[in-house]
């Protein structure tokens, strides 16, 4: 498509490319991926949950190839359910967008590596969050917002025809700067949530509750209460949570816009190991403004940069090591280092 066209300019237009899919998003003759059911044996009932063998069968998890399991401790039962058959990366072409007539972000390219964490670094209006939305569609929820460029995740088009929103909202998950569990439902519901909303069936919910809070680093904090409120965690567990809950869906990407920015010392330092532990497992992209964050938990990072009259754009990418080290453009070095921003 025509990664310069104005916002309402006809066809090949990311705001009618938007509004086409839009209007397809609908479960109906949704594919379902052809795993293996695993043979989980008697349920224990130890979470007070019991499967109903006479529920008909959806998307079951999956038991993967040895291989494609490398990256999990084997200590841990569940562990395996969860881990991608492989692992996807994502690379934005020549990205524009526009809220009404304002642009915002021009023919933005970035290659997101996979099972890698890369960083989103900028002043606050350069358009990183933007970018971060358009990543996984969310962008098209604002009425005046369109788009130009293309967005591949595993080399697809997620902006391609007949591609849902909902689909790739599924693959690509989100968690926002601010924790937002149900505050009224159970640490439990709060996980087994996110299958129930992406319409996931499982062979064993209890098995997947348990897999995604160890992946969010939470499981040994609310093994013992997991019929209690998530609204009555922590700050730092209750983003957790919201963690756990977009990995129960086993997304290839995980997007952070600032998961840290309204958290503590010590609840920050548990988010970015838990950051460091998926990392091998899923792919990473998180905004921050926190320049030591982006040095622990990125191996690569974005630069983004917007003037007055200048749309956000990437100044420089490659390895964090080398954009904090010896960047290639002045305007990098200045504000890595402090000098604005």
């Amino acid at each position: 498509m025509d990664t310069n066209a104005d916002p309402g300019n006809g066809t090949g237009s990311g705001a009618e490319r938007m509004t086409d899919n839009a209007a397809d998003d609908t479960g109906a003759g949704r594919p379902q991926p052809g795993y293996p059911i695993a043979d989980y044996g008697q349920p224990t009932g130890s979470y007070g949950v019991v499967p109903d063998d006479n529920q008909p069968a959806g998307l079951q998890i999956m038991i993967p190839r040895q291989a494609d399991t490398a990256v999990l401790e084997y200590d841990h039962p569940a562990d395996p359910l969860l881990v991608p058959r492989r692992l996807l990366g994502l690379e934005a072409r020549n990205i524009s967008a526009w809220f009404g007539t304002h642009k915002v972000l021009e023919r933005v390219s970035l290659t997101m590596e996979p099972g890698t964490v890369t960083a989103l670094i900028g002043p606050s209006g350069c358009g990183k969050s933007t970018f971060l939305r358009i990543l996984n569609r969310m962008h098209e929820m604002v009425p005046s917002a369109s788009l130009g460029g293309e967005i591949l995740l595993g080399g697809g088009d997620i902006y391609g025809p007949g591609t849902r929103p909902s689909d790739v909202r599924r693959r690509i998950g989100m968690v926002f700067q601010k924790p937002n569990p149900f505050p009224a439902m159970s640490i439990y519901d709060n996980v087994a949530s996110g299958l129930k909303l992406a319409g996931i069936k499982v062979g064993n919910r209890d098995a997947v509750v348990e897999a995604s809070l160890r992946r969010a680093g939470l499981w040994r904090e609310v093994q013992r209460r997991l019929r209690a409120p998530g609204g009555g965690l922590s700050g730092g567990q209750q983003q957790r949570l919201c963690i756990a809950r977009a990995l129960a869906v086993s997304p290839d990407v995980l997007l952070m816009d600032e998961p840290c920015s309204a958290l503590d010392p010590t609840s920050t330092r548990r988010i970015e190991e838990t950051i460091a532990e998926l990392a091998n497992q899923v792919t990473v992209v998180i905004v921050t403004h926190n320049m030591q964050q982006a040095q622990r938990v990125s191996r690569n990072c974005a630069f983004f940069l917007a003037a007055e009259d200048t749309p956000g754009h990437i100044v420089e990418s490659g390895p964090t090591q080398q954009l904090f080290g010896d960047p290639a453009d002045p305007r990098t070095a200045d504000y890595v280092h402090g000098r604005f921003g």
